[in-house]
């Protein structure tokens, strides 16, 4: 994946975040009741565009957030 795409998409999930008042830590746990393995350390990562993003974290990102696919991409 394209690192410059990769950074666009994190920060725009933590922006998505953001707007829901949901912590890094409070999100990474949403994640992981939902089944995804994601701590907030990880979360972090993703937001700054420095870890890939699995196709299952970002279905439970889209139910979370409560956005479409099509908000959630850059």
């Amino acid at each position: 994946m394209n690192t410059a795409y990769e950074k666009a998409l994190g920060q725009n999930i933590r922006a998505l975040r953001m707007e829901r008042r949901l912590s890094q830590e409070q999100l990474a746990a949403r994640l992981q009741v939902m089944g995804c393995d994601v701590t907030r350390s990880a979360l972090a990562k993703i937001e700054a565009g420095q870890r890939h993003i699995y196709p299952d974290e970002l279905k439970c990102l889209r139910e979370i957030l409560a956005v479409s696919y099509d908000t959630l991409f850059p």
